[in-house]
């Protein structure tokens, strides 16, 4: 396949790029170090103290030695409730386990005692979705205390909310994936049911407990005054209700036995694979922040971002002298085959068309797609109107629906409007969604925004006597409210992505991604290619 050559010259504006980012690189590290510490000194103190272990040494102990865990929205709820949510209270992700990939979905008690929150549960339930649509196992380390009652609106009654997670567990146990749980402390109303719907459970004697009403609950409701090892610990359990399947004298025990369950699952190994070797990129994907920058309103020739992604740096780019706004082309990553469509500019009707083209091929080929953001929408004007942009605009949305193949998105720069659905946003539902950290989400940038709303507000402030400085007061808080809102930050603590990552590790977090894929069966091919 033919080798991108890089045209990258290493001169002032690389620098000046390179160490701008390397600050959002530091903010980013910065915060992941912070969540990881989970509800502080004092109280992992307190944890540790009750014998029980913090929630990513459990996770560290559960996989396989050596091998990657890949966490996902570890910034959830980042900012929300003073600060005091770190990660939404979960932990998520993918790791291996007895040789098998699974989903670990694993509470952190030091957070506010492992309660649910509005982002825990979106948290909790984004992960079943992944486990679900890449068919994995779920692994459960519970320490859960059901939901935080002064959140109740936003996290029990509605369809996504916490019962929805024992919905997507029922459905899963139904269509074969294995729901397995190890108790590591109280689990009380909601909480209770994820071990108690799950094929099989360990509990840790001592400090696990399962009850649907906790010893308060049962005072208020019968008048009966009971401990809560006698209402629910694991000895009980294990001896005398059958809840739980397996007794363990301590965690490190209780995650052994996960592995050997994982180990007897006879899980199906994976179906042949087009995998070839993986050859690293000739270009360094550490010079990616030196292309990039901060401002986005600096372009840059996004193959240079392909050229330092993809294996041996090859990349047989389709239509290249058409639609040249959307790049598009087949490469490898990790040794896994990919489709990938990247933005170089606005979206104009040739480039739609291409699009659409390639995501048929891809299709039909059964190729993965990655879509590589940086769009600020789609072409508007007379011109692209007369040329029938919302009708072209609309194929590629179509397109993008329909793929029966697995689709991934990094935002690695702005994502505004229209094109955040050509390029297969949230809305579309691509299996991972990532986020670099000078990347902006928004229907329109602060500056278009500000425009857009004083030209509409223009003529009825007139109207009322309104000045200038009242117009301008309104446009800089409307900016304002774009740039809040529009940071990775800001949609990540809402778990609008799976994560902000940075760009040099984004070949290594979308080839694990790629190797999911590989284990299912390929899905033949049903339809023709129509060229647009």
């Amino acid at each position: 396949m033919p080798v991108i050559e890089s045209s990258v010259q290493r001169g002032p504006a690389f620098e000046e790029n390179a160490s701008l980012y390397a600050d959002l690189l530091a903010t980013l590290r910065e915060r992941h170090r912070q969540v990881a510490e989970g509800g502080g000194e004092r109280l992992r103190r307190r944890h540790e103290e009750r014998g029980k272990v913090p929630v990513r040494r459990r996770i560290d102990s559960l996989v396989d030695p050596f091998s990657p865990f890949m966490e996902l929205s570890p910034l959830a709820a980042w900012g929300l409730y003073g600060s005091e949510v770190p990660a939404a209270g979960i932990v998520t992700g993918i790791g291996m386990v007895s040789g098998v990939p699974c989903m670990i979905i694993a509470n952190d008690a030091t957070v506010k005692g492992g309660s649910f929150f509005h982002e825990t549960v979106k948290k909790h339930l984004r992960a079943q979705e992944i486990a679900f649509e890449s068919r994995l196992p779920c692994i459960y380390l519970v320490d859960c205390g059901g939901a935080f009652l002064p959140e109740q609106d936003r996290v029990f009654p509605d369809k996504d909310h916490f019962g929805g997670s024992f919905y997507q567990q029922c459905r899963m146990s139904a269509a074969g994936l294995p729901q397995i749980s190890a108790v590591f402390g109280g689990c009380t109303a909601g909480g209770a049911y994820i071990p108690a719907l799950s094929d099989e459970v360990v509990m840790v004697r001592g400090t696990g407990r399962i009850h649907l009403g906790g010893p308060p609950i049962v005072k208020a409701a019968i008048n009966e005054i009971v401990d809560g090892e006698t209402l629910g610990g694991a000895e009980m359990h294990s001896q005398v209700s059958g809840v739980s399947d397996y007794l363990a004298h301590n965690e490190l025990e209780a995650l052994a036995k996960i592995r050997d369950i994982v180990a007897a699952l006879n899980w199906p190994a994976p179906s042949a694979s087009r995998s070839r070797p993986a050859t690293p990129p000739r270009l360094d994907p550490a010079e990616i922040p030196g292309i990039v920058g901060v401002d986005l309103k600096r372009p840059f020739d996004v193959r240079e971002i392909i050229a330092r992604m993809v294996d041996d740096s090859e990349f047989q780019e389709f239509k290249p002298a058409y639609g040249s706004t959307l790049v598009c082309g087949f490469a490898w990553i990790h040794g896994e085959p990919v489709g990938i469509l990247a933005n170089n500019g606005v979206l104009f009707s040739e480039a739609a068309l291409k699009g659409a083209h390639f995501i048929e091929l891809c299709d039909q080929r059964r190729i993965p797609l990655l879509f590589l953001q940086n769009i600020t929408g789609f072409m508007v004007g007379t011109d692209a109107e007369r040329g029938g942009i919302a009708k072209h605009s609309a194929k590629l949305v179509y397109a993008v629906c329909n793929a029966r193949v697995p689709r991934y998105t990094v935002i690695i720069g702005g994502s505004y409007g229209a094109g955040n659905y050509g390029m297969c946003g949230r809305g579309f539902q691509p299996r991972f969604l990532f986020s670099w950290p000078n990347a902006r989400i928004a229907t329109m940038s602060p500056d278009v925004a500000a425009t857009v709303v004083t030209e509409l507000r223009r003529a009825s402030l007139t109207r009322g006597g309104a000045g200038e400085a009242e117009i301008e007061a309104l446009a800089q808080a409307t900016r304002a409210q774009f740039e809040e809102q529009s940071t990775p930050y800001y949609a990540t603590a809402r778990l609008w992505d799976d994560g902000i990552i940075e760009p040099q590790q984004t070949r290594d977090v979308i080839g694990l991604c790629l190797a999911l894929a590989a284990r299912e069966i390929a899905l033949p091919a049903q339809s023709p290619v129509y060229r647009m």
